[in-house]
């Protein structure tokens, strides 16, 4: 049997006073987790929790756009090949569950009011989202998480950039940049969405040899230190890692953790 753990992120650049959510949002996922249950509802329920502070750049804290409205983004994937992004989707407050209800259909990415229009046909609560106005926003909240089937999850959301244009998407969402996940690594990203695309950073990371920590480290040392990046990662070899160039609230739970 393998050892269940997971790791939650509050976003590149939030600093301590962040991380109570982030607290919450592991121990809500290892609760599950530790009573034999699904690295997918794991992430699932740590990310909801993150979505749900007002102090986190994801869901109901997600960063107003330029004409004020507030686009939301998030993507769910698992290690026996499914996956399911949502972009630029408004009056969601959860939109990682959104994006999880695309794991088992035959097309894998919404955007914009089709993806709220999709949202609404299945059933997923609809609610205006205020946002927030602070002038910080170059994040996202984020879990991977593996369990004792040896089955990995990745699950990231965010608010977008302060004062982006209307329709601006980052890495988050994105399969290759903002995060990866196969039968050996799971992995998410956080930081400035342009520069990670850029870098196509999670792929990147997860086809370089060595230990999950050197490849962390390799994945941080492609950026220029201006830039903020922060990476998590799980194997399936029992490692557990996460790490940036600045402050990032994080949180690690396992049997030994």
């Amino acid at each position: 049997m393998v050892t269940p753990m997971i790791v939650c992120h509050g976003g590149a650049g939030h600093s301590a006073k962040d991380q109570p959510g982030v607290d919450a949002a592991a121990d809500a996922g290892w609760g599950i987790l530790s009573t034999g249950g699904s690295a997918l509802d794991a992430v699932l329920a740590a990310v909801e929790i993150m979505e749900n502070d007002p102090v986190l750049n994801a869901g109901t804290g997600g960063r107003k756009r330029a004409d004020g409205s507030v686009q939301l983004d998030a993507a769910v994937a698992t290690s026996d090949g499914k996956l399911g992004s949502i972009m630029a989707i408004e009056d969601t407050p959860n939109p990682v569950h959104v994006a999880a209800g695309l794991l088992n259909e035959p097309y894998h990415i919404l955007v914009g009011q089709g993806a709220r229009d999709w949202a609404d046909q299945q059933g997923y609560p609809k609610a205006k989202v205020e946002g927030s106005d602070s002038p910080s926003g170059n994040d996202t909240v984020g879990s991977v998480a593996i369990d004792e089937n040896g089955l990995m999850a990745v699950a990231t959301s965010t608010g977008g950039c302060t004062g982006r244009p209307r329709g601006r998407v980052g890495d988050t969402p994105l399969w290759g940049p903002g995060f990866w996940i196969d039968e050996e690594v799971a992995l998410a990203a956080t930081g400035i969405g342009e520069d990670i695309t850029i870098k196509m950073l999670c792929h990147r990371v997860a086809i370089q040899t060595g230990t999950l920590q050197q490849r962390l480290e390799y994945g941080i040392s492609l950026f220029d230190p201006s830039i903020e990046v922060g990476l998590i990662g799980i194997t399936a070899k029992g490692e557990a890692l996460g790490l940036a160039n600045t402050g990032l609230p994080l949180a690690i739970r396992s049997v030994n953790q």
